[in-house]
């Protein structure tokens, strides 16, 4: 898991490295996700045993790849304006949503605890922008914009998970938003820039591939609730990436507002595994009466 978000700080990094340098967020999406095929591709050897990448939704797939191409342009987006901590704190905001939307599209309902969870976890994420004070602008529209598709594209993702296979969702939200993004390149201007910047380009797909290996990798060997507080560590990453190659450091506010999320976070995570443990304690109880309770 901590590898996962060391690649995950990579990509990010890069992403901003290369928007600043001036290439177009719709050309650095197709390449990470092109990219991204292959290396699944290579990884899974697609070219053998494809009955793993069969699928009876394909158009879920394609509204799930949708989902994941719009989170990406549009953090991309995001990443020209905010330093990376920005960014990611408000990305941290998300679990909060996923379960607020949990409840009317999965029919997890979250009790009031919870709720009031996501309430200060939202408080949070208004200390990072602040606005109607001059500090909320496009950067934070956007940011708050990829982490809300990234949310839908996740709840898909547990929705689809009963019936299709772990292969084939890994494929399909790599392979759906490079055939969605394709079309984009006949208006799309290609970079004219060095050695370096195709370099990052072309580690866009190993960076984001190889995260999500490790992530499968890490719930194979663990708890989901055992490995809910490691991704808050990709502050730290982000923090130090952000002064390294950027020259940035986060305000204070963001510090705050991040350390507000985060708490927020993993209560829930704590209420959510409560929850857990008294549905097996008590087997008869209604489930929605039990998320009531918490």
């Amino acid at each position: 898991m901590a590898a996962a978000y060391v690649l995950f700080t990579f990509l990010d990094t890069s992403i901003k490295y290369l928007a600043l340098a001036g290439v177009t967020p719709l050309f650095i999406a197709w390449i990470r996700f092109s990219s991204h095929v292959a290396l699944v591709a290579a990884l899974f050897r697609g070219w053998q045993g494809t009955d793993r990448f069969r699928t009876s939704k394909p158009f879920a797939h394609l509204i799930r790849g949708a989902l994941l191409a719009g989170s990406t342009i549009f953090n991309i987006l995001a990443l020209r304006y905010l330093q990376l901590a920005e960014t990611t704190s408000i990305y941290f905001f998300g679990p909060m949503v996923i379960t607020a939307l949990a409840g009317p599209l999965l029919g997890e309902w979250a009790g009031w605890r919870r709720w009031l969870a996501i309430v200060v976890g939202f408080i949070g994420v208004l200390v990072i922008t602040r606005p109607g004070i001059g500090v909320f602008g496009i950067g934070h529209v956007f940011a708050l914009c990829s982490m809300l598709s990234n949310s839908v594209y996740i709840i898909m993702t547990r929705s689809m998970s009963a019936t299709e296979t772990a292969e084939s969702l890994i494929l399909y939200s790599a392979l759906a938003p490079m055939i969605l993004l394709t079309p984009t390149l006949w208006f799309t201007q290609w970079p004219s820039v060095g050695l370096l910047q195709w370099g990052l380009l072309l580690l866009l797909g190993l960076f984001g591939g190889l995260g999500h290996w490790c992530l499968i990798q890490a719930y194979r060997r663990a708890t989901a609730t055992a490995l809910a507080p490691y991704p808050y560590m990709q502050m730290v990453w982000v923090i130090a990436a952000g002064w390294l190659v950027f020259g940035q450091f986060p305000d204070v506010w963001t510090l705050a507002g991040a350390g507000i999320i985060m708490a927020s976070g993993l209560y829930i995570v704590h209420r959510e595994h409560r929850l857990r443990v008294l549905n097996r304690a008590v087997a008869d109880a209604d489930v929605a009466e039990v998320a009531k309770k918490l």
